[in-house]
C-alpha cells in the first residue's frame, strides 16, 4: 500500500495582525439565572480593567439584576470611585431605581462614601431621591451614622425635615440610634425636633425609650411641652414602659410633669386603662424607677386599677411597700369586681407574709367579718369562685380550705380585728376542719392585751408602725406590737 504525505495545514501569520470579531450583542449582555450580565460580574468582583473593556465592546451599564441592580448600584456597594467614574463615563443611569426604589446615591450614602456621592450628584443624582418607603439618602446617612456623607448631602441643599411614609425625619433616626454627633450636626442645620411620626412620637420620645441619655438632654430645650402634651404621651410614659431609670431621672429633673396622664385614646390600647407612668413602672416591677417617680410626687391613685393591685398580685412586697409608703389606697376597689372586704386581700391568700405588710399598712381586716348573710344558713353557695363579683370573704376562705390556705390567713386576720362575729358559713368552716383554736380565739371578749395592742398601733399611725424598727423601744415592745407572738 502506496504511503501518503502528510500535508501541513499551518497557517503563516507572521505577516498578519489578527483583530477579534466585533461581540455579539445578546453574548456580551447576557444574563445568568440570576440577571446578572457579564459587567455586573466584573463590578461584583472588582475587576476595573475587565469592566473598562466591556464597556468599550458595548457592554450596557443599566441592564439590572433580579433585584432591579444596576452595575452602578453594585460599584457603589463595593466602595469603588473608579468603577463609578467609569459607568458613568459610558451612559451608566444615576437615577435607576432598583426594587425598593433605591438609586445609587442611596448606597453610596449607606457607606458614607464622599467622593461618589461627589460624582452621582455631577452626575445629575437627585439629592432627595426617596425610595418606597420614602426614605431619602441623607435619612439613611443620619440611621448609620455617616458624619461625612450627611454633612456633604446637607451641603448640596438635602432636605433635613423630610420625612418618610412613617413620619420619621432624619433627625429622629439619628436619635433612635443614638448618633449624638449626627444630632448635633442635624440640629445645628435647623432640623425640626418638633415634626411627629404617625404613632405619635417626636424624636425626645425614641431617645427615651432607646435610653440615650444625652440626646434627651440635647433635645430637651428644642422640643415643645405644648406639643408633647397634645400627642397624649409624655417621655416620661415610654422611659418608664422600656425603664430607662437614668433617662427617666433627666427627664424629672427637667421638669416633666410626673403626673400627665396618657391620652384616652392611648390609655385604651392598654386592657387596664394605665394612664400614668408609674404605672409602667410597677408593671416592670422596676423598684428604682417607681421610687424616683414617687420621690417627684407621683401620685399612686391616679389609674383605673390601683398599681397596688399589680405590685400584690405579683407577690412583689418590696413594691407593694414602696407604694404604701407612698399613699397608695391598700382598701382600693377593683373596678367591676365589688366586694365586701378590700380586693388586695384576695391576691394574698396564698402569701401569709404579703397579707401581713398590707395589713400593717392599713388594710381593713375587720371588713373581713363584716358578712351579710348572718342568719343560721348561709345563702351563699359552697364553691363559688375568687374572683366572682360581689363575693363575701366566708364564701373566699370556704373555697380555699381543701388546699389548707384558709387556717393561716384566718389566723393572721384576727391579730388585726377587735371583737368580730363570726357568720354561720365560717362557723361552718372552723367546725369541719376541727379549727377549735381559732374558733376560740375570735370569742369575744378578745383579751385586754390584746385589745391594747391594737389601740397602741392605731395612735401610732401607719408611719410610725413602718418606722417601727428604727424606734428607741425596747426589742420585746417592738415584738409585742408587730404580733411576732400571740398574747390572748
Amino acid at each position: 500500500m502506496r504511503k501518503l504525505k502528510a500535508v501541513s495545514t499551518k497557517v503563516q501569520t507572521d505577516d498578519i495582525t489578527l483583530t477579534p470579531p466585533p461581540a455579539e450583542p445578546q453574548m456580551i449582555d447576557r444574563r445568568t439565572l440570576k440577571g446578572q450580565t457579564p459587567l455586573l460580574l466584573a463590578v461584583l468582583a472588582d475587576h476595573p480593567s475587565c469592566v473598562r473593556r466591556l464597556l468599550r465592546r458595548g457592554a450596557d451599564p443599566n441592564i439590572p439584576d433580579r433585584d432591579g441592580e444596576t452595575p452602578l448600584h453594585k460599584a457603589c456597594e463595593a466602595e469603588s470611585p473608579e468603577l463609578v467614574s467609569m459607568l458613568l463615563g459610558f451612559g451608566a443611569a444615576v437615577q435607576r431605581r432598583c426594587l425598593q426604589a433605591w438609586t445609587a446615591l442611596h448606597e453610596a450614602a449607606s457607606r458614607d462614601q464622599r467622593q461618589i456621592c461627589r460624582l452621582l450628584l455631577g452626575a445629575g443624582a437627585d439629592v432627595d431621591a426617596a425610595n418606597i418607603y420614602g426614605i431619602t439618602p441623607l435619612f439613611v446617612a443620619a440611621q448609620s451614622g455617616h458624619h461625612k456623607a450627611l454633612s456633604f448631602l446637607l451641603s448640596n441643599g438635602a432636605d433635613i425635615n423630610r420625612q418618610a411614609a412613617d413620619g420619621a425625619t432624619p433627625l429622629y433616626e439619628a436619635c433612635k440610634n443614638g448618633h449624638d454627633s449626627m444630632v448635633a450636626l442635624l440640629l445645628s442645620h435647623q432640623a425640626d425636633a418638633n415634626k411627629a411620626t404617625t404613632s405619635g412620637f417626636l424624636p425626645i420620645h425614641i431617645a427615651a425609650q432607646r435610653g440615650h441619655d444625652g440626646i434627651v438632654g440635647v433635645l430637651l430645650s428644642v422640643t415643645s411641652r405644648l406639643l408633647v402634651r397634645r400627642l397624649g404621651v409624655s417621655p416620661l410614659h415610654v422611659a418608664a414602659e422600656h425603664d430607662q431609670v437614668e433617662t427617666l431621672q433627666v427627664l424629672i429633673r427637667a421638669g416633666f410633669d410626673v403626673n400627665t396622664p396618657l391620652s384616652a385614646e392611648r390609655s385604651a390600647l392598654y386592657r387596664d386603662g394605665r394612664r400614668s407612668a408609674l404605672f409602667f413602672s410597677v408593671v416592670n416591677n422596676s423598684c428604682e424607677a417607681a421610687s424616683a417617680l414617687l420621690r417627684a410626687g407621683a401620685d399612686p391613685g391616679l389609674d383605673p386599677v390601683s398599681p397596688l393591685l399589680v405590685a400584690a398580685g405579683r407577690g412583689a412586697a418590696a413594691m407593694v411597700r414602696l407604694l404604701a409608703e407612698h399613699g397608695a389606697d391598700v382598701n382600693a376597689d377593683t373596678p367591676g369586681r365589688p366586694t365586701a372586704f378590700p380586693p388586695l386581700l384576695l391576691l394574698c391568700m396564698k402569701n401569709t407574709s404579703m397579707l401581713r405588710l398590707l395589713l400593717d399598712r392599713g388594710c381593713d381586716a375587720a371588713a373581713c367579718f363584716q358578712c351579710e348573710h348572718r342568719a343560721d344558713t348561709h345563702l351563699a353557695a359552697k364553691h363559688l369562685s375568687p374572683d366572682q363579683p360581689g363575693i363575701q370573704f366566708c364564701d373566699v376562705l370556704s373555697s380555699l380550705a381543701p388546699g389548707g390556705c384558709a387556717e393561716p390567713v384566718l389566723r393572721v386576720l384576727l391579730d388585726y380585728v377587735e371583737n368580730v362575729r363570726l357568720c354561720s358559713r365560717l362557723t361552718e368552716l372552723l367546725d369541719a376542719q376541727g379549727w377549735t383554736h381559732i374558733k376560740d380565739r375570735a370569742k369575744a371578749p378578745r383579751s385586754l392585751k390584746h385589745l391594747s395592742r391594737l389601740q397602741i398601733r392605731r395612735q401610732l399611725g401607719v408611719r410610725r408602725l413602718s418606722l417601727m424598727e428604727t424606734l428607741p423601744l425596747p426589742r420585746c415592745l417592738v415584738t409585742y406590737l408587730n404580733h411576732l407572738e400571740h398574747l390572748d
